[in-house]
């Protein structure tokens, strides 16, 4: 793909050697609302969720896409799934909170948490969520805490390891006999035996493989072995799944010299096998499930960063920005590549190589390493690229810097939608005893 066509998939191109995000200037939104920001485009979140849409609906209608709350969990972008018709899935109990701020009624959120605790138990059966567990002992203390509850819970799924991973670090790998999520098949039959003897009658059931994937064929041999657990599970225990979840792990391509995972043929590779495996199971149209994060936000976002310093040694060249990994720890975390370019292409002639890195004080601290860039200078604005996914959600205030703001883009206006934080956020929840005050 030209790096040009590449960049306009994304709703990025420069007009009069300009970057425009969605239509609007970048360096207007840099200069309006200050830097580090994000800046998160509404139209892309929605181009996304509808093209996945479309295609598993072509295959199969009964289906609902639960977008991975862990991901981007801003309200706003909430909101915009929520509006599309999405549901959700979520790790935590602040994640289901702020779903059901933004709308989302309780049947359209799946709880899917790991070690989880009982306070985490109750928390998910007093809001009615659908509870996805990951190991048979949680069954017990759940069905002890709804009866103290006075809770009729009659819904639950389990999570099974299919020990097929898949994704593009080691950490983003979450099948496996070595892996902590979900239940082996050795064990899984006996979880929904033990639920059927505790009074359950509707099921689902739940895998995810890991995350970042773009080859087809992971998605096949993943989604065939799933399908023949289902299938053991239905013959030994004659359930008949309300729904069934493939998970997520679409991903998205980062690197100009990628090209996007091909919907149609990742839609009819899947739902081919889903279809056969349910009519061989006698299974009467349950809803298939997906759960998507990073392909529905990643490359909805940018991140604006000023260059401050440039610093040349014999060596080797630093571009160091007002960025940082308190604001994208994801290249220190996992090695990941994120695109960087200029919000203005001036000298276009003058190249430099370096690494781009940030204020933090950490040798880790770097971005985009041995980049060949346009050489901006002090002052000049950089666009990071595709960081909606594991972005913000993953920042921090390490180094006591507040933490930045978000800004949404729709049809050529801007919106703030997180404010930017302060030194007082830094200080606002910590209490120093009397004793210490003297």
């Amino acid at each position: 793909m030209e790096n040009s066509d590449w960049l306009k998939r994304k709703h990025l191109e420069y007009i009069n050697d300009q970057l425009y995000f969605g239509g609007i200037r970048t360096i207007d939104l840099a200069n309006q609302y200050g830097t580090p920001i994000y800046v998160i485009n509404e139209e892309l979140i929605r181009d996304r969720y509808r093209a996945l849409k479309e295609v598993i609906s072509m295959e199969y209608t009964n289906n609902r896409i639960h977008y991975s709350v862990k991901a981007n969990t801003n309200l706003a972008v909430l909101k915009i799934l929520e509006s599309e018709g999405a549901s959700v899935d979520c790790v935590s109990t602040g994640e289901i909170y702020l779903c059901l701020i933004a709308g989302f009624s309780p049947e359209r959120i799946i709880y899917t948490s790991n070690n989880i605790t009982n306070d985490e138990l109750r928390y998910a059966l007093e809001k009615n969520v659908i509870i996805n567990l990951d190991h048979g002992s949680q069954l017990l203390r759940l069905i002890k805490i709804a009866d103290e509850l006075g809770i009729n819970t009659k819904f639950i799924s389990f999570r099974v390891n299919p020990e097929i991973g898949g994704g593009y670090h080691d950490h983003c790998i979450t099948a496996g006999r070595h892996v902590k999520f979900g239940i082996l098949e050795e064990d899984i039959v006996d979880a929904y035996k033990l639920a059927i003897e505790n009074g359950f009658t509707n099921f689902g059931i739940h895998m995810h493989i890991g995350s970042g994937i773009l080859e087809i064929l992971t998605f096949k041999k993943s989604a065939e072995k799933f399908l023949s657990i289902v299938k053991k599970v239905r013959q030994e225990t004659n359930i008949p799944f309300d729904f069934i979840n493939v998970g997520g792990g679409l991903g998205i391509p980062y690197k100009p010299s990628e090209n996007p995972l091909n919907l149609i043929e990742f839609s009819t590779t899947v739902l081919s096998i889903f279809k056969s495996s349910i009519s061989d199971m006698g299974l009467d149209n349950p809803t298939f499930c997906i759960e998507p994060g990073r392909f529905l936000t990643a490359e909805a976002s940018i991140i604006l960063v000023e260059v401050n310093t440039i610093k040349k040694t014999k060596d080797k060249n630093f571009i160091g920005t007002n960025g940082g990994l308190n604001i994208l720890i994801r290249p220190t975390m996992y090695d990941s590549y994120h695109h960087i370019i200029n919000c203005i292409n001036k000298n276009r002639d003058k190249m430099i190589q370096g690494d781009i890195v940030g204020q933090i004080c950490e040798s880790g601290d770097v971005i985009g390493r041995d980049r060949n860039i346009i050489e901006p200078e002090e002052g000049d604005f950089l666009a990071i690229l595709d960081t909606g996914a594991y972005g913000f959600s993953m920042g921090s205030i390490y180094n006591s810097r507040p933490r930045p703001a978000e800004i949404l883009i729709n049809k050529g206006k801007s919106y703030v939608v997180r404010e930017p934080g302060s030194f007082y956020d830094l200080e606002r929840s910590q209490h120093i005893p009397d004793y210490l005050k003297k």
